[in-house]
């Protein structure tokens, strides 16, 4: 038996752009695709804390370094710039992986830049 677990979170990500016209995705700041392990093409999942809007596309790449999250093509009715955002992506697993998987999380700040990593998200408490 698979289990779908989260992969990895780039946490509040400020979307920088909303592109109507550009081809259909969400182009992605390299080093935090990397940093959070997601794959060019790799479908992702999108949380928008600021409007409540949740919706699949997949990662490009944009230029390492230049802080960008551009919310492109029909999505980009979903996004603006300056919305906050969760950006999700999930792995399957099976029963020996489970046992010791741990995601990646990577939280960020007002200008997209990486703040701490870690692989565990605490309980919440009453």
């Amino acid at each position: 038996m698979y289990k779908t677990m989260l992969q990895t979170k780039l946490h509040r990500a400020r979307v920088t752009h909303a592109e109507l016209e550009y081809e259909g995705s969400c182009a992605i700041d390299g080093d935090l695709l990397d940093t959070a392990g997601i794959g060019e093409y790799q479908q992702i999942e999108i949380y928008n804390i600021t409007n409540g809007e949740r919706f699949t596309t997949y990662a490009i790449r944009a230029e390492a370094g230049s802080g960008i999250v551009s919310v492109n093509g029909a999505a980009a009715h979903k996004a603006s710039p300056g919305d906050i955002i969760i950006i999700a992506a999930y792995v399957q697993l099976d029963q020996r992986e489970l046992a010791t998987y741990k995601p990646r999380l990577v939280y960020l700040d007002e200008q997209n830049r990486i703040t701490h990593t870690r692989n565990t998200i605490p309980v919440q408490v009453a």
